[in-house]
């Protein structure tokens, strides 16, 4: 019983470090990178569609990369997303079968913005640990079977895992901040 909690917190928790991760992704730092770009929303048909699943995207320079669309058909509202994504301010050129995303350089005003970006995302991120952690301890104190002294150890577990996984966060957040930060 207390194990199944205990691995499901685990697990929960872990998948929010990835997600942290993968936001703090999305935020560019100077350099053109794919990943900036997956969770561009484009209105493909009528459904918002992640670019990712529209369109390869390759880094040909260092702050230019190259979109090609899966379907053709898609070039102009992937264009469109791509102009009025926030935070990206990249500018777009298109040959008529592929995209050109050119990111512009990063001034020390727009780098501390992008810092702010991620330490609030960062903090989203904690706040998402501390609500698996309280969910798990709801459900450790509703066991009714298990002695008081094994919940309180497995309290104490708790509270490590999630000390250990909001670490893992603040280290992703500090490289993340480092990476910004750098002319």
């Amino acid at each position: 019983m207390i194990s199944d909690v205990m691995a499901e917190a685990k697990e929960k928790m872990q998948k929010a470090v990835e997600v942290a991760k993968d936001d703090f992704a999305t935020v560019r730092t100077g350099r053109a990178n794919p990943a900036l770009f997956q969770k561009v929303l484009v209105d493909y048909y009528g459904t918002p569609t992640p670019l990712g699943q529209l369109a390869s995207m390759v880094n040909q320079e260092a702050r230019t990369l190259v979109i090609t669309p899966f379907d053709k058909s898609a070039l102009k509202e992937i264009e469109k997303a791509i102009v009025s994504a926030p935070n990206l301010g990249a500018n777009v050129g298109n040959d008529g079968s592929i995209i050109r995303a050119t990111l512009p350089e990063l001034t020390e005003d727009r780098r501390k913005e992008f810092v702010k970006i991620v330490r609030d995302k960062a903090e989203q991120s904690r706040v998402a640990l501390r609500n698996i952690r309280r969910k798990a301890k709801d459900d450790l104190d509703a066991l009714k079977e298990v002695g008081e002294d094994e919940i309180a150890r497995a309290e104490k577990e708790l509270e490590s895992i999630t000390k250990s996984h909001v670490e893992a966060i603040d280290e992703a957040l500090k490289r993340k901040e480092a990476e910004l930060l750098e002319v």
